[in-house]
């Protein structure tokens, strides 16, 4: 693979963060890679694990002359770190993100980016409920998609550079604005994981069952709802916070349709239950078609290991 960037600037090492930087590593698409954590052990991790080639205590001199910054920091801290690295950009730098908001990044970062760099923010659909730099692999990206909501004047070879490193890290390339991309991502990611939130929250507090019980009995769905209940609770605060409007919308629409199948299941109506049951489990077979996910049993995560 051939270089992309001299040196790309990674500001946040997480899982998307540490991710990319394999990916990198892998398809050797940076002359050289800097980081910024706020954590000192993140830091010092990073160096460890040869995910970067250097760390700085702060991000704008993480950013200081790279030709591709990042921003893999929960959606919360964006606006402030623009702040700080938006004077250190070069000419013709480009700036993005892995945020799973798009609308509240474009408000909060675009002030601070100077006329002489690319602001192009973007999103790869790709995660785990894992965090930290040693839950992130090159496969990560591999298969998936990374949207990027370019603003209106964006430089269109800036866009397509970006791209071609999306890709070059396995990931298929989509371009919205971010205002659609807020609505759609509130239905596919944002309201499940609120809903797993919820879930898990209410099954710890009623008194009729015990935590032993909760966990003793979790091989069914409960269990599928705690892996995404176990995501990183800042990243995802941050995330209802600021794609509040799309949230609510699709959360208002979720209720509607559980009403009704609370009447349903009220007063008997299975054929409404066997046809909404029905078209859900076409979606799922969708999306394996898609290759989105596998088909492999327990949803391809394995079986426990036994003592």
């Amino acid at each position: 693979m051939t270089k992309l960037f001299d040196r790309v600037s990674l500001i946040g090492i997480g899982l998307i963060g540490s991710s990319l930087a394999r990916a990198m590593r892998k398809q050797a698409l940076a002359g050289e890679i800097a980081g910024y954590a706020r954590s000192e052990t993140t830091r010092a991790k990073a160096l460890e694990l040869g995910l970067v080639d250097h760390v700085c205590p702060t991000a704008a001199k993480a950013a200081k002359d790279a030709d591709l910054v990042i921003l893999c920091s929960p959606v919360g801290t964006y606006g402030a770190l623009a702040q700080e690295i938006g004077p250190t950009l070069n000419s013709g730098a480009i700036l993005t993100d892995v945020g799973s908001v798009k609308g509240a990044v474009v408000k909060d970062v675009s002030p601070h980016v100077p006329r002489h760099a690319h602001f192009i923010p973007g999103h790869p659909i790709a995660g785990t409920e894992q965090s930290g730099p040693e839950s992130g692999f090159a496969e990560l990206f591999i298969n998936r998609w990374c949207i990027l909501t370019p603003v209106p004047d964006a430089d269109p070879d800036a866009v397509e550079k970006l791209a071609a490193f999306w890709r070059a890290c396995g990931s298929n390339v989509e371009t919205m604005t971010p205002e659609h991309h807020d609505l759609v991502l509130a239905i596919t990611s944002h309201l499940p994981h609120l809903i797993a939130y919820n879930i898990v929250s209410t099954a710890a507090d009623l008194e009729e069952v015990t935590s032993s019980e909760v966990i003793k009995y979790s091989a069914g769905g409960f269990r599928d709802f705690t892996r995404i209940a176990a995501s990183d609770p800042t990243m995802w605060r941050d995330v209802f916070l600021n794609n509040k409007d799309a949230v609510l919308e699709m959360l208002g629409r979720f209720s509607e349709d559980l009403s009704a199948l609370q009447r349903a299941i009220r007063w008997g109506d299975g054929d409404m239950l066997f046809d909404v049951f029905t078209r859900s489990r076409q979606v799922r077979r969708s999306i394996i078609a898609a290759g989105q996910d596998t088909a492999s049993p327990d949803f391809g995560r394995g079986a426990p290991k036994t003592p």
